[in-house]
């Protein structure tokens, strides 16, 4: 059985455990608080505070940088094969068996299964002596895992759909389609993203297994609740990426950006500059980690579409009510996103992966 990882955790990064980006660098030197040389206050004036993408320069991605963050590259091919790792060998392995749903208007069934990671089991974790070192937190909770499994006849019909289809839907855009088909969602704001590499494999063989990169995005996904619940604002790093001709992978974990101006819900800045009366008010923060992965298997010719979250709200709302909301929650996304991709393709053709 696989170690537990320390990055596809409930345990949100923070800013120092991220890659290197300008506009991190600011909130960075405020949540230290500590002195610095006048070359580095030059260094911090020097830098546009409305600078949002980071692009990846320089022959030494993998060299540490000089404020400490993990190197852009290390930091997403652990997260990758991590996330790989975990999907193929560790979920078939240590989840069990949960329930069986529809989910409308799909074709196929929804196999749901769970994983009930102890607090006594993440204590194990190594949190510093992995390929990207983390601080340990100071406390560290159970995990409730949910996942789901479901395969789909790889053709442009109602009720599935092809694997063009899937790569659009769920990595191209990967927050902003998600906020487009799931009802709940009211705003997907993008707080800032790094740029890597088109010729990614020239610069690290390492990356042979992974094409089309994206480190998205910092979003802030926005979820509303039913009454009298409070909204809730997820922020979430995301990274996808191609792991064949016929296979993707999405992951998406928690970050803490509550210093970073750029965010929008995280900061406070909503309560007085959103454009509606739902985006002024006041959210709960949450959590959660996500990890998805669609494969074409060719002899069936279906996809089968895996996804494993674990979550929390935050607010008043008690783990366990939580609990027993998400497996429903999951497979309903199988029925949203064919409903959307049916409606998208009157349009025409989805141009995802081919």
């Amino acid at each position: 059985m696989a170690t537990l990882s320390n990055l596809l955790r409930l345990v949100p990064l923070q800013l120092a455990e991220l890659p290197s980006h300008p506009a991190l660098k600011l909130s960075m030197h405020q949540e230290r608080g500590r002195e610095t040389s006048r070359a580095s206050e030059t260094q911090l004036q020097s830098i546009d505070p409305q600078a949002t993408t980071q692009t990846l320069h320089g022959s030494e991605p993998h060299t540490p940088e000089a404020d400490g963050c993990p190197p852009i590259l290390s930091f997403i091919k652990a997260i990758l094969d991590d996330a790989v790792i975990f999907i193929d060998d560790t979920l078939p392995t240590t989840f069990g068996p949960h329930s069986i749903k529809s989910s409308t208007p799909a074709k196929t069934r929804v196999e749901l299964l769970q994983r009930m990671i102890s607090a006594k089991e993440l204590s194990k974790v190594d949190w510093q002596g992995s390929k990207i070192p983390r601080n340990p937190p100071d406390n560290v909770a159970s995990e409730a895992w949910y996942a789901r499994r479901s395969c789909h006849v790889n053709d442009q019909a109602k009720g599935t759909a092809n694997f063009s289809e899937f790569d659009y839907g769920l990595r191209i855009d990967h927050c902003q389609h998600e906020g487009d088909y799931t009802p709940e969602v009211y705003d997907t704001f993008k707080v800032l993203d790094w740029k890597i590499p088109d010729a990614l494999d020239k610069v690290e063989s390492d990356f042979a297994d992974y094409q089309n990169i994206t480190m998205s995005t910092v979003f802030e996904m926005c979820h509303k609740l039913p009454f009298p619940l409070s909204t809730r604002v997820f922020p979430v790093l995301v990274i996808t990426a191609t792991t064949g001709e016929q296979d993707f992978i999405v992951v998406q974990l928690p970050v803490e950006i509550g210093t970073v101006q750029e965010a929008f819900y995280s900061n406070g800045r909503n309560l007085k500059e959103g454009s509606s009366a739902l985006k002024r008010k006041r959210p709960i923060l949450g959590k959660y980690t996500s990890i998805e992965r669609c494969v074409l298997r060719p002899i069936s010719n279906e996809i089968e579409w895996t996804m494993a979250t674990t979550s929390d709200a935050k607010g008043w709302l008690p783990m366990w009510m939580q609990k027993l909301g998400v497996p429903g929650a999951v497979a309903k996304d199988v029925g949203f996103l064919m409903d959307w991709i049916r409606e998208k393709r009157k349009a025409g053709p989805l141009e995802g992966a081919a």
